[in-house]
């Protein structure tokens, strides 16, 4: 990521913070919506602390994006316990387009063709660890030959 990139993320996300609890509502919406059969990951999950936790989480790769070397083991423990939970490979796509969409519809008119190319290389950088990690433990090969 260039530094007008990070610059635009942590330029946006603040302006997702006041909205953060609709903004993750509207985010597993269109998650399921594009992908119903992920709601059988959350079945036995509290929805409203998942909200809150996907919000920190975000709140963290966006305040450490300046320290990769630092997010990257969180990063991958991340990835691996997913992949514990049945997230696989093909899951991250989707969660990365529901995250833009969701982004898109926070934002309304700050969301441009620089914040979405921005938002897009943050979460390829994120999700591309996370599935690492993952393949790389053996978990996502457990869980895709249930």
């Amino acid at each position: 990521m260039t530094e007008d990139q990070k610059a635009l993320v942590t330029e946006t996300w603040r302006k997702v913070v006041p909205i953060a609890d609709k903004a993750a509502s509207l985010f597993y919406g269109r998650l399921f919506e594009l992908e119903p059969g992920l709601k059988r990951l959350f079945v036995n999950t509290a929805m409203d602390a998942q909200r809150t936790k996907l919000v920190a989480a975000l709140g963290s790769v966006v305040d450490g994006l300046d320290r990769l070397e630092e997010v990257v083991p969180v990063l991958e423990d991340l990835g691996r316990r997913h992949a514990g939970y049945g997230v696989r490979d093909e899951h991250y796509d989707t969660v990365g387009e529901a995250l833009l969409w969701t982004l898109e519809a926070g934002l309304g008119e700050a969301w441009t063709a620089e914040v979405k190319s921005a938002w897009a290389a943050a979460y390829t950088t994120v999700s591309g660890v996370m599935s690492k990690a993952a393949r790389d433990s053996g978990a996502g090969t457990l869980i895709a030959a249930r």
